[in-house]
């Protein structure tokens, strides 16, 4: 068994290619999933779908195999050549593979380093997959140790400790083009976690806040989570509104764009609009005095907090190494002990067969017959305990392969006596 990673994220691949490979509703995502683990060689799997990336975590029988037919579900998901996201993805295997997702899940990888969306991202991406039945116990444990590794990072140093995120990086952009912007209305387009940071930033700013939602009740939950100066309009009011606001912030997850180029009229005054969704909630326009920010184009703030956070992330880099290590010691031991068990299980038989043989000769008297059996199994079980120890010690380097090999080649051995 062996873990795949192939990955896409802001590092490697453009906008325009992330918005296609995108899954942003639970029949695609789901019908993705159910074609991967379709395919002889996957096991299970799990894919992570955000606005920076999209990670696709299996559990394989063959590596070569399972990853060409992930790219071929892709690239037909897609619709792009399956050699274009090949040229692309960064693809991990193990090790790798697991240091990628103890990375992710860390927040290292992620265009805002220290972001706190990502855990809860990997924790909805997992619940789901396991939910309809595409991943267990080999993801699980995975997952198990992603977050566990996700915590210490958190818990030991201090790269979370001035919460981040692309709504706090979006809302850190229109304040550096502005003196104040306590006098600016913003209107907030969606009702999720980005819209809900979005709103707490700009209110904490002194800048008036409006959202829209298409469920009208989620956008007057945020609206009431913030108290002052946020309100709330129907969506149906977007194309009235849309040209009345100084910044625009945009995250919901539409399959395609709410805000048109023929909705977009020229004003008089400077705006920022900020599209943080994937695909892209708004068009693109040339109108003068308009500003549309993408994901893609807040990486000058990415860099300087990835800049002032540089000392703190070599710690963490060294967490995750740690954690590596240990997951796959913890999988070579949970590989010895089934061998460990059958060992001992053949040396309690041949402690039977052989307390029977010196009753049926006479040997020993019938009435001791089970003291005699006791100390047969425990003269066994003290012979292998020295020796089973030294097995699982030797479980640990990544490189047991050679000793589980050997071990299943004897037992088999014994079997093949055994039937002969």
């Amino acid at each position: 068994m062996h873990y795949i990673l192939i990955s896409f994220s802001h590092h490697n691949t453009t906008l325009e290619i992330r918005e296609k490979l995108a899954l942003n509703d639970d029949e695609s995502l789901s019908h993705c999933l159910k074609n991967i683990t379709e395919h002889s060689s996957v096991n299970e799997a799990m894919i992570v779908s955000t606005c920076n990336r999209l990670e696709v975590l299996a559990s394989v029988q063959n590596v070569l195999e399972a990853t060409e037919f992930i790219f071929l579900i892709l690239a037909g998901h897609a619709g792009i050549a399956m050699q274009e996201l090949e040229g692309r993805a960064d693809v991990f295997e193990d090790q790798g593979a697991m240091h990628h997702l103890f990375n992710v899940a860390s927040s290292l990888d992620s265009m805002v380093v220290g972001e706190t969306q990502i855990v809860g991202q990997l924790k909805d991406a997992f619940k789901f997959a396991s939910e309809h039945g595409y991943c267990d116990s080999k993801i699980s444990r995975a997952m198990h140790y992603a977050l566990k590794c996700a915590a210490e990072v958190r818990n030991s140093s201090s790269i979370s400790s001035k919460p981040v995120s692309i709504a706090s990086v979006a809302v850190s952009k229109v304040k550096s083009k502005f003196s104040t912007i306590e006098d600016k209305k913003a209107l907030i387009i969606g009702a999720g976690e980005m819209s809900r940071l979005c709103a707490k930033h700009l209110t904490s700013a002194g800048c008036e806040c409006v959202i829209m939602n298409r469920t009208l009740q989620k956008a007057q939950e945020i609206a009431d989570e913030c108290g002052e100066g946020v309100s709330v309009a129907p969506f149906d009011e977007l194309a009235k509104s849309v040209n009345e606001f100084d910044f625009i912030f945009t995250a919901t997850g539409a399959p395609d764009s709410i805000i048109k180029s023929d909705m977009v009229k020229a004003c008089s005054f400077e705006r920022h609009w900020f599209d943080m969704a994937i695909p892209r909630d708004i068009d693109d326009s040339s109108i003068s005095g308009l500003h549309i920010y993408r994901i893609d184009d807040l990486k000058d703030i990415v860099n300087e907090n990835l800049a002032l956070r540089e000392e703190e992330a070599k710690l963490c880099y060294s967490i995750i190494g740690k954690y590596t290590q240990e997951f796959f010691e913890w999988l070579q031991s949970l590989s010895i002990e089934p061998v460990i068990k059958e060992i001992y299980k053949k040396a309690m038989l041949c402690a039977q067969e052989e307390t029977q043989r010196v009753m049926d000769k006479g040997y020993i008297p019938k009435e001791y017959e089970a003291q005699a059996l006791k100390m047969n199994e425990q003269v066994l079980k003290r012979f292998l305990h020295d020796a089973t120890k030294r097995m699982r010690e030797a479980s640990h380097d990544l490189d047991a392969d050679t000793l589980m090999n050997a071990m299943h080649y004897i037992c088999e051995q014994d079997n093949n006596k055994g039937n002969n």
